[in-house]
């Protein structure tokens, strides 16, 4: 009988030291996942300003050459217009 509640007790203490560790890995991978996501958020943020001053610089250089050149501007537009429909078509 006192190997049976010995063996009875090592049993509740694995079982107990197993939940603990599933439990210590949750926690784990949960703060990995949450770290992940808010570098993954960070970084598109990032790249989200970066498309706005790039799109910004565009638009002020399109504005510019349209008032210096609005022939050439013309020309180039057209241009990739066709590029742009030819790639479309194939």
């Amino acid at each position: 009988m006192a190997q049976s509640s010995q063996h009875s007790s090592e049993d509740e203490k694995l079982k107990r030291d197993v939940k603990e560790t599933g439990q210590q890995i949750s926690q784990a991978v949960s703060d990995t996942v949450g770290n992940a996501a808010g570098m993954a958020a960070d970084k598109a943020r990032e790249a989200q300003e970066s498309v706005n001053e790039v799109a910004g610089n565009m638009r002020s250089a399109v504005d510019s050459s349209l008032k210096n050149q609005p022939i050439a501007t013309l020309a180039i537009a057209a241009g990739v217009g066709f590029l742009l429909g030819a790639l479309w078509k194939s």
